[in-house]
Formats: structure tokens, sequence, C-alpha cells
């Protein structure tokens, strides 16, 4: 199982059938359909067996639409979707969703944290009861926050050590701005919450420059996220298509495996799919 190679971290969209309000000037050449169709190659390329497809909106429409793009899709092996963590009704809200059409498919929720006016966002009464929620009904909870939100987030992976977490995107430094000092005290602190913590190596060229990024320049990242988090709770994640932004996603694959040469074969596939199947318990996809 630990030899699948799974890229824990990608989107579909439709710009004519939606808004995505995330979706700015400075990203028009994102602003078209990316389906299965797209991706395909890219991982027959790549060697990449699974995917997790991830939400991109706040939107029950958009997590039901993904599910049946799972049903549908041989390679998509389960999918991270959205529910209004704060609404007094989210239990039964992902009963529906988990006994619904491709609902086993259903593996984690995410919320875009990073957006939320309030940097103590996570900290709310009315979101650790939402939380709490996801942990009962078996699913992982993806940490889309930038350092701004690291302090929230440690307090709250502490609060509730049944629910495992997945940090997005190495929870977003800026790495273009040479930001390293400041993520890394922030994010020093899940050393002792990794247990139920677990972290993306994903996102990484859009946080550096675009047009000049460097492999070095993602090296001192990938290397602080392994001693913090330890191989086995680190995952691939292509990001893949807001990647072709700065990068192809062959370009991704490759910086992230050359920031890996110091790992061991064993290592190595625990971050290129062991630990996907772990967090979102995707043992299902080997049968």
């Amino acid at each position: 199982m630990a030899s699948l190679t799974i890229d824990a971290h990608h989107h579909f969209w439709d710009p004519s059938r939606a808004d995505y309000p995330w979706m700015t000037e400075d990203l028009a050449i994102l602003r078209r359909v990316f389906a299965p169709a797209d991706l395909r190659p890219e991982l027959a390329a790549n060697r990449v067996d699974k995917t997790v497809l991830v939400q991109t909106l706040s939107s029950l429409d958009e997590t039901r639409e993904f599910l049946a793009i799972a049903g549908r899709t041989d390679f998509v092996a389960g999918v991270i979707g959205w529910v209004d963590l704060t609404d007094p009704a989210i239990d039964r809200m992902l009963s529906d969703l988990r006994s619904g059409p491709n609902g086993w498919r259903l593996v984690g929720i995410r919320h875009q944290v990073h957006d939320e006016p309030d940097a103590d966002w996570l900290r709310r009464a009315d979101v650790r009861r939402g939380l709490a929620a996801v942990a009962r009904h078996g699913l992982a909870y993806d940490l889309l926050i930038r350092p701004r939100e690291l302090p929230a987030a440690l307090d709250t992976v502490s609060a509730l050590p049944e629910l495992r977490f997945v940090v997005d995107h190495l929870a977003k430094p800026a790495i273009r701005d040479e930001g390293f000092d400041a993520w890394q005290s922030g994010i020093a602190g899940f050393a002792t919450e990794r247990a139920h913590v677990w972290c993306k190596l994903s996102g990484m060229v859009t946080e550096a420059d675009w047009a000049d990024w460097r492999r070095d320049d993602l090296r001192p990242y990938v290397r602080e996220a392994l001693r913090v988090f330890g191989p086995a709770r680190c995952l691939f994640g292509s990001d893949w298509p807001v990647c072709l932004l700065a990068a192809s996603y062959g370009e991704v694959k490759a910086a992230l495996l050359d920031c890996l040469d110091g790992l061991t074969p064993a290592e190595r596939d625990q971050v290129l799919g062991g630990a996907a199947i772990e967090v979102y318990r995707l043992a299902e996809i080997g049968r």
C-alpha cells in the first residue's frame, strides 16, 4: 500500500458554473475549466496513482459535485469537502453527505480559515463544536491557514486530540519574502501535537517567486516540516492547477523529490503515499 503514489491535494473547477471569490485578476490564467481529463495525463506522466480532490468553495453543492466526480473517476480516491462548521445541524449535514451517493469517498472537511477576518476564528465555540462533529464522523480536517492563524490552530489541535488535522501547504510561509523565521517560530509548536497532526508539502511554488523560484528556496521549509512533523506525517500534494501560476505538475513533483533526498526509501514512500492513506483512511483504494 505504501508504494502507491498519491497526490493528496488538487482541485477541479468550472468558472462558468460558479463564482470563485479568490480567483482575482492576478490569477486570470486559472479562469478556465480544469477537469479530470486535464489532470489524467499529468498523473500518468508523473507516475501518480491516486489523488485527493479538495474543496475550493464554501459550498455543499460543490462537495456533492466532487463526490459525484470521485464516483466516476478512477483515480480520485477521496474528497475533502466543505460544511458550515458553525451550523447547529452539522451532524445531520455530515450524516447526509456520508450516507448519500458516493458518501464513503468523503474523507475530510476544509474551510478557507485564512480568509476569515478574525485570526482567532478557530477558537470560536461554535467552530470548535463543528470540529468535534467532524471527529465524530471519522473525518479529517484540513487547516488552510497562514502564519497569522498558527497560534489559534495550535490551540485548536491541542483542544481536539480526537480529530485528525492536516496543515495545508505548510501553513503558507512567505517564501518569496524570506519569511522563514516568522513561519518557523509558529510551526514549531506542532512538534508536540504531531500524533494527530499531518502536514502537506504542497503549495510552495506559489508562495515563492512565481517567475524565479529555485528548488533551494523550498528546501529549508521542507526540511523544517520534516523535522517538526516527521516523514511519517508529511504528504505530497501538487496543488494543481493553482501550481500552474509558477510551475508545471512535473516541476512541482520533481522539486519535492529533490528536497526529500535525505530520506530513506521507506520514509520517501510514506511522504509520497503512505501518510495520505493513513490520515484520510484510504485503505479501500487498494481493493
